[in-house]
């Protein structure tokens, strides 16, 4: 039987623990709020989540597509929706530098259907850049991972970044961990929420061209023999244009596997397998492969964190009335100006 006395040592370091985990989720930042919406849209999250219900089960891949489109933008001058825009909006788009070539093209067209949808409940009063943040999120819970709340009140950017900028702000496949941390902490990110983010490779696929440099011509001795003879399958030449599952345990749930995938020397990409080659970050590895609790607290700290990267706000920026155009551009009707051409030529001659 346990005394009073324990029971109440018990509740205290219970509470104890909670408030230490709540206080640990950042606070939002200047012009960001918990309720930003909550009288001029309330139904907001309702109905992205209903609307994400269905797609999520239709397709589970596009859970990861939004996730990864979220962390693209974010990463990329900020969360500003800016990785949206096509071309219309003058001159090259985020969306064909490299890095960017293989988000899927599905993500898009997602993210601006519930743009109409949320517009049409609401008017435009929600950004594309807040929609975006929820989906990720909203991904991440559909699959199985931990639900939080999201700060809201971001507004969607006018200007694109530059290939350059995209190349330079990405962490690529083929990196280590020196880049990845120091990639990351020039974003005020650190080595925990570098790893807990890493995790998000825990669902989706990539394409073979992204790690068949570990493959061919020489395999690389980090990897599992078994693991890259299965690969080799999969993809047979260095230039295969397939795709295998990120995560070979549970690609469709969000959870710690990734990091067990890690522990076995089957992690997909050099950068997320030399996170447990590296002294630095192997601690971190395993203790989330060991305690899921313990990633799902360190993935919300991360993705807050990250989520409120050089947001626009205030009276900077716009709310796009569709995600990939700035409202200030118009597309130019073909047949107007043909006409117009025609017209001019016949009055010169």
């Amino acid at each position: 039987m346990v005394s009073t006395t324990s029971s109440f040592l018990l509740l205290v370091l219970v509470s104890s623990s909670l408030f230490v985990a709540k206080a640990q989720i950042p606070a939002p930042v200047k012009g960001l709020s918990w309720r930003f919406y909550e009288t001029s849209c309330p139904q907001l999250e309702s109905i992205i989540r209903k609307r994400l219900e269905k797609q999520i089960k239709d397709d589970v891949g596009q859970a990861a597509g939004l996730l990864r489109l979220h962390f693209h933008d974010c990463f990329v001058q900020g969360c500003d929706s800016s990785v949206l825009l096509d071309g219309s909006a003058g001159g090259p788009s985020e969306q064909t530098a490299i890095p960017n070539l293989t988000l899927r093209k599905k993500s898009f067209k997602i993210i601006d259907d519930l743009r109409k949808r949320v517009h049409d409940a609401c008017g435009q009063v929600v950004s594309c850049s807040d929609i975006t943040a929820i989906a990720a999120r909203d991904s991440v819970v559909l699959t199985g991972g931990p639900n939080y709340n999201v700060p809201l009140g971001r507004k969607d950017g006018i200007n694109f970044a530059t290939e350059q900028a995209t190349l330079d702000n990405l962490v690529a496949p083929f990196a280590n961990t020196t880049v990845v941390l120091s990639r990351l902490a020039t974003k005020g990110l650190d080595a925990t929420d570098a790893v807990a983010l890493s995790g998000a490779h825990t669902i989706g696929i990539s394409h073979c061209t992204s790690f068949t440099d570990r493959l061919f011509p020489n395999q690389d001795p980090t990897m599992d023999k078994t693991f890259a003879n299965n690969l080799k399958t999969s993809c047979p030449t260095a230039n295969s244009n397939n795709t295998v599952d990120m995560d070979i345990r549970t690609p469709n749930l969000f959870d710690n596997k990734y990091y067990v995938d890690l522990m076995n020397r089957q992690g997909l990409f050099t950068s997320d397998q030399d996170l447990f080659t590296d002294r630095r970050t192997r601690g971190i590895v395993e203790s989330f492969a060991k305690n899921q609790s313990l990633f799902f607290d360190k993935f919300v700290i991360g993705m807050i964190k990250m989520g409120q990267l050089n947001v626009v706000t205030g009276g900077n920026g716009e709310i796009r009335t569709r995600c990939d155009r700035r409202n200030k551009d118009k597309k130019v009707d073909i047949a107007t100006v043909v006409e117009g051409v025609e017209e001019t030529f016949s009055a010169l001659f």
